[in-house]
């Protein structure tokens, strides 16, 4: 079955191992193959673009998702999962998800998988910053 792209003006895409960049109009593409990487520039992490561990996670199975020898970066990748487990326990569920499709071969499904774990990340960032918001208000009031 055939995939339906619509590229926005400029926009890029990963069709494999190359880098289609789209002219300055909106362009359709029907992109047809058996298990062919593809990765639309909004869904591409760069290495200065993974700025958190759940990040950093997503680009290592993005790399995986785009190699020929993905297992070239599971050393990357699981010493990644360590120490997220290690600074966020609640991150085990969605690193067992994916590394359930990496071990049955579905990539594609580990890279969705991962933007799970980076919003788990957003949030569980988010409330630390209201909690420590909330002790910084109660200590200026009991001063």
């Amino acid at each position: 079955m055939a995939l339906k792209v619509e590229l926005k003006p400029n926009e890029r895409i990963i069709v494999g191992s190359c880098v289609i960049t789209n002219t300055d109009q909106r362009a359709r593409l029907l992109i047809d193959g058996d298990r062919i990487p593809i990765l639309r520039e909004k869904d591409i992490l760069t290495p200065e673009t993974a700025d958190t561990p759940a990040k950093l996670i997503y680009l290592a199975v993005q790399l995986m998702y785009l190699s020929p020898d993905p297992m070239a970066h599971h050393p990357t990748y699981f010493s990644l999962v360590r120490d997220i487990i290690m600074a966020m326990p609640s991150a085990w569920p969605f690193i067992e998800g994916i590394n359930n499709f990496i071990l049955n071969g579905d990539l594609y499904h580990a890279l969705k998988e991962s933007k799970k774990l980076i919003s788990h990340e957003e949030k569980v960032l988010e409330t630390a910053r209201s909690l420590q918001e909330a002790a910084q208000d109660n200590s200026r009031k009991s001063a």
